[in-house]
């Protein structure tokens, strides 16, 4: 069970990165780093939705 709340908290904050990535880049200008960050935030939380158990 502890998993499966790992892997829903680990989603959220990946689409919370996402919005404030994205207003970032809105208000002040893209950031390669920002992006670089939130897309190895997305491969690690697609890691963690493959290998966990239903």
């Amino acid at each position: 069970m502890s998993g499966s709340r790992s892997t829903k908290t680990m989603g959220g904050l990946t689409i919370g990165t996402l919005v404030l990535t994205t207003a970032y880049t809105v208000a002040l200008g893209s950031n390669g780093w920002l992006w670089f960050a939130w897309i190895v935030l997305g491969l690690a939380t697609l890691g963690m939705l493959s290998t966990r158990d239903t």
